[in-house]
Parts: C-alpha cells; sequence; structure tokens
C-alpha cells in the first residue's frame, strides 16, 4: 500500500490528554525543549487569536507488539501547550544555583538520580509526565524554585475551543530498521518551525538507524565535557563522533593527510558517514568496519577505560577553545578507545603541563587561534595529541 499520511485536528485539550497519558513520545533523538518563556506565550496568543500555528506530525511505530506514536515534529509547541496549562516555565538561572547549593550540602552525591530537582539542562516534557497522569499530580511533585510562573491561566472553554491540526505517519512496513530510516529520513527534511536544527541536532536523528548505538555515539561522560559555544548561546557536550570519525580513518590509512581529504566545507556530511558505517547502513572503506574494531558492536570495555582515565587526569568540565579539548582528547580516544593501550600517567600535572605547553603554541600562532576548525590546524592537532600520549603508553 506504500506510506499512508492522515491528515485532520484535534482540541488543544485533546492533545494535553495525549501528553498526559502518554499516548504520544518522544523518541530518543530529539532535541531538548529549547523554547524560551516569550515564544510560549506567543503561541498561546496566536490560538487565542485564531491565527495558523503549523501542523503536528505524529508518526505510527510499530515495537515488538504494540504501536508508538512519535512526535516526528512540533515537541515545541505541545511542550508549550503543556507549561502553559500548568503555568510554569524551567528556571534554568535558579536551577544552577540550586544545584551548587546542593552539591555544597551534599558532599555524597554521586550522580542524577541524587539530585532532587528536575534536570533543566537537558529537559524534555516527560520530566513533567513521569510525575503524574493530571496536572494537579505534577504540581503536587514540583519543588519550589525548580519553576517559575508563566502568568498564564488557559480555562477549560479556551483548550476545548481551540484547535491544532496533525498529519499522521504511517509507514508501509513494520520491519524495524526499514521503519528507522524512514523517521531519521522524515526528522532531518522537517524545518522545525522558526527554530532551525543546528547541524548536531540533525545528526542525532541519525542515531535513531540503531538504538543500541546511542550510548556510543553520545556516551554519558559527555554530560560532563563541554565546550564553551558562544555563537549557540552557551555550552554544547562534546562531540565524540567527530573525534572517532576522525580518527578511525587516521587508523586506517596511517596518514593524516588522508583525514576527511575533501569534505573541508561539507564536514557534517563527513560525520553523517561514519554514522551511516557504524550502524551498518553503507559499508565505508574510508573508516572500515566498526565491528573489526568492536566485535558484536560492544565497546562497553574501551568507553569504561575510557571514562576511567577522563576521572584520572581531571578532564571533565568546561574548555574554553576546541583547541583545548583536542588537545586533550584526540590522543587518549585514539590510543584507549581505538587502539585499546593501557596508559600510565604517574604524574598529572607533569602530563598536563606537556599539554599545556602545545596548547599556548597553537594559541600564539595567529592564524591558527583565528580559525582552529581549519582541517590542516584540526590534523596538526589531532598529531601532536597523539604524540604526547604516546610518551605514557604501558609497553
Amino acid at each position: 500500500m506504500g506510506n499512508r499520511v492522515y491528515y485532520g485536528e484535534y482540541t488543544l485539550k485533546h492533545w494535553l490528554d495525549l501528553i498526559l497519558k502518554k499516548n504520544i513520545v518522544l523518541p530518543e533523538y530529539q532535541r531538548y525543549f529549547v523554547w524560551d518563556e516569550n515564544r510560549v506565550k506567543t503561541l498561546i496568543e496566536t490560538f487565542n487569536r485564531n491565527q495558523f500555528v503549523p501542523p503536528i506530525t505524529i508518526g505510527a511505530y510499530t515495537k515488538g507488539n504494540t504501536v508508538q506514536n512519535l512526535i516526528i515534529d512540533g515537541q515545541q509547541r505541545l511542550t508549550s501547550l503543556l507549561l502553559a496549562c500548568l503555568n510554569i516555565f524551567p528556571d534554568k538561572t535558579k536551577y544552577a544555583k540550586l544545584v551548587e547549593n546542593y552539591a555544597n550540602e551534599n558532599d555524597d552525591i554521586t550522580d542524577d538520580e541524587d539530585m532532587p530537582y528536575d534536570n533543566l539542562l537537558e529537559w524534555r516534557f516527560s520530566v513533567l509526565t513521569e510525575k503524574g497522569s493530571t496536572l494537579d499530580d505534577i504540581r503536587d511533585k514540583i519543588l519550589e524554585g525548580n519553576y517559575k510562573s508563566l502568568g498564564l491561566t488557559l480555562t477549560e472553554d479556551f483548550l476545548k475551543t481551540h484547535y491544532l491540526g496533525f498529519c499522521y505517519l504511517v509507514p508501509e512496513t513494520s520491519v524495524n530498521n526499514s521503519q528507522k530510516k524512514f523517521y531519521s529520513s522524515v526528522f532531518r527534511n522537517i524545518n522545525i518551525q522558526g527554530e532551525p536544527l543546528q547541524p548536531v541536532e540533525s545528526r542525532q536523528s541519525l542515531y535513531f538507524l540503531d538504538e543500541s548505538l546511542i550510548d556510543f555515539f553520545e556516551p554519558s561522560f559527555g554530560k560532563e565535557v563541554l565546550l564553551d559555544a558562544k555563537k549557540y548561546g552557551g555550552v554544547g557536550r562534546m562531540d565524540f563522533v567527530r573525534y572517532m570519525s576522525l580518527l578511525t580513518q587516521y587508523h586506517i590509512t596511517s596518514r593524516f593527510s588522508s583525514v576527511a581529504y575533501g569534505y573541508r566545507f561539507k564536514m557534517e556530511k563527513y560525520y553523517e558517514e561514519y554514522i551511516y558505517s557504524v550502524v551498518g547502513e553503507v559499508p565505508s572503506d574510508k573508516f572500515g568496519s566498526f565491528e573489526t574494531l568492536f566485535p558484536h558492536k560492544d565497546f562497553t570495555t574501551e568507553m569504561n577505560r575510557l571514562t576511567t582515565y577522563i576521572d584520572q587526569l581531571d578532564l571533565k568540565g568546561i574548555y574554553s577553545s576546541i583547541i583545548n579539548m583536542d588537545m586533550y582528547f584526540m590522543g587518549l580516544i585514539y590510543h584507549v578507545v581505538i587502539l585499546k593501550h593501557n596508559l600510565i600517567i604517574n604524574n598529572v600535572e607533569g602530563f598536563r603541563r606537556n599539554v599545556q605547553s602545545k596548547i599556548d603554541e597553537y594559541k600564539k600562532d595567529k592564524y591558527h587561534s583565528r580559525n582552529p576548525a581549519a582541517l590542516k590546524h584540526l590534523k596538526a592537532r589531532m598529531e601532536s595529541s597523539i604524540n604526547i600520549y604516546n610518551r605514557y603508553i604501558s609497553r
């Protein structure tokens, strides 16, 4: 029958019920909620004036014996509706202070589960729907100070008399991999209303092609290894795919000059090709076989060892420049994850001085410091970092 598409509209009340009852869910690759409170208020005012609001795209996804309704496009609008109904908005400024104060008072805090407050830095509406299936249930479980008031009051009559359209996608197949390809393609072809995806965000939809590899593409330590990316309005987590693609090709060719050759102005395409090769979608001579590097696609041992070295060397934190981050992580990832070497670094301070000396050298080079993303500079950092770590291999 081919892929089918159905169109219609629901009242805002019905959309709210779907969210609260978890009848519609967000795929793992979806970005976090990024709208600010003014955009939430503008959306409600748009409904109030009976103006056009782009429809929501929902996709039927068969998983085992159940069918999930995935939100392919419309997370920001639906999350805004839920927040408006609750009359709350995540207060990230106050949250940062709450976390700092709580950590200072509780030295034994070890992970996110020990923190009583909702993580507002990686926030989706599921944070709220996990608290309960009604608005009152959710309100009762919200800690004071985690959210602020929007100053909105949405009545039952408003929700029942205003509508939001939808298109509902049904793939022609329920075969798992075929569905994933279909929705990954759909997601990447959609331009989110007024909020274009950053390249890394768009790339994340490809991770959905093999859910067992999500922890490889976005390892947990990446939440604590951050880059100060002012042009994107804040900090961003380490791009592990970037490192693995570059280092894997170098491992295959043994030549720095061949790394990303011909991709000078299309590096995102390069990273995508690596992801396709990893999930087994498109074999690649450039990157070789992922299963040769990680038999049965089991990367657990290498990632655990990498995390251990990151802790030993105290490498978690916010890096002010990609130059700094690359110098610490290029060689570490290459030796530990790809070559599976053990490292012996007894004098951590001496090691850090060696790395910092090379960082200072690159930053004094005005051409390197002005354009660190240039391939020739990136390859220089790669070579230098690998050579520094060569000194610490357990022979």
